[in-house]
């Protein structure tokens, strides 16, 4: 299901948009946002497919279809080693619209909160669109230390929350166990809230493994809000869905108010929740062989890039991004960007404060979400222009 054959290009210039297919130049390969070239499993489609065949697409409940709300909790339980009720959890828009709702349920004008650098831009935004401050902190690349006294010593009579992404988008580090329970000691300590952006829990690259922070202990359990979503395991980004859960019924309150799901202003799709709870419950297999697949395609990327001189990678440990060190070539991340761009014919994503934080230059990031072919045509052509 993951070689070449199984990728519709005429499909995918016609849907794939966000810097993908559907938006760049003919020729231009992208890889850009972290979105998959294949097709979402089979069962999802069936799903999909049955439900929508009665021709009824009512209201859903506002708190979210109830075999959704179990599903997930079933799989905070078994996958994720934490307990959270089905009516501690609901589902959203989008992983995005989580993190942007737990930040405007527990911050208030002036409040402080702390992001990674670099990180996805997401969480800066969401925090000042609100009026508060986001205050990033350094996380180094690859295996070095954290610098876990920084951490405190940034810390306010301001600071309500630390924000977690783990694994970390764009330099795939997953966090120990012992990094997590750091965090979390830290966060009781300063009584902050801690909002876990786990959307891509799910693709990690042995022998590492991935630990919830809300699976540390009780204490760091109830006070953390979990954030997850479907665009990376499974591609269902254009289905706009994600969930939030918590383990409090203060927090869910909290929450759910943010979200404006009482009314009728804001909820999640009912689609897109029966094409979540099957991924959830028949598409395990899909997903194994995903991540089977992703996990060469790593070792092909990174081994690619390091043989370009002036690159420089760290294999990710998780995700499917590769974040190449590009200060070797004497360019920047925008001008090796468009550089590769306009010479190679493929586009990756620069390293701009506006995407991932100031950490993030001399860095360009390149999803490898695609197949062997056009990822190892992308790496030649961008191996040839730098030569």
């Amino acid at each position: 299901m993951f070689d070449n054959s199984a990728i519709n290009l005429d499909t995918l210039k016609k849907r794939a948009y966000n810097l993908r297919w559907a938006m760049v130049p003919e020729g231009v390969i992208p890889l850009t946002a972290a979105d998959p070239d294949f097709p979402s499993a089979p069962a999802i489609a069936e799903a999909i497919k049955e439900f929508v065949t009665e021709r009824y697409l009512c209201y859903g409940p506002p708190d979210g279809l109830p075999e959704f709300k179990y599903a997930m909790a079933d799989y905070f339980l078994t996958k994720r080693n934490f307990r959270t009720a089905p009516e501690l959890l609901f589902p959203v828009d989008s992983a995005a619209f989580g993190i942007y709702i737990t930040c405007k349920a527990f911050l208030s004008k002036g409040d402080e909160a702390i992001i990674f650098d670099p990180v996805d831009f997401l969480f800066r935004y969401s925090i000042e669109n609100l009026g508060a401050i986001a205050k990033p902190f350094s996380i180094p690349p690859g295996t070095n230390d954290i610098d876990f006294d920084r951490l405190e010593q940034m810390i306010t009579k301001q600071t309500k929350m630390i924000c977690l992404c783990n694994p970390l988008n764009p330099t795939g580090k997953v966090f120990t166990k012992k990094e997590l329970e750091i965090f979390g000691t830290i966060a009781c300590k300063h009584n902050l809230v801690i909002l876990s952006d786990e959307i891509w829990s799910d693709i990690i690259y042995a022998p590492h493994e991935f630990t919830s922070i809300a699976a540390i202990n009780e204490d760091v359990r109830q006070r953390t809000i979990t954030v997850t979503g479907f665009s990376k395991s499974y591609g269902l980004a254009g289905l706009r869905i994600g969930a939030v859960a918590c383990s409090n019924e203060k927090h869910y309150q909290l929450l759910f108010e943010a979200s404006l799901h009482q009314s009728t202003v804001h909820g999640a799709n009912i689609i897109g929740q029966v094409a979540a709870t099957a991924a959830l419950t028949k598409c395990q297999d899909w997903l194994a062989g995903f991540v089977s697949h992703l996990t060469n395609m790593r070792n092909i990327c990174v081994d690619g890039l390091n043989e370009i001189p002036g690159f420089n990678c760290i294999s990710p440990e998780g995700c499917y991004v590769a974040f190449a060190d590009i200060t070797g070539t004497g360019k920047n991340s925008k001008e090796i960007t468009d550089f590769i761009a306009e010479s190679a014919k493929v586009a990756v994503v620069p390293g701009l404060k506006q995407w991932f934080g100031a950490g993030a230059e001399g860095y360009i990031r390149l999803s490898f979400a695609t197949s062997e072919e056009i990822l190892r045509e992308a790496l030649s052509r961008i191996k040839l222009v730098i030569n």
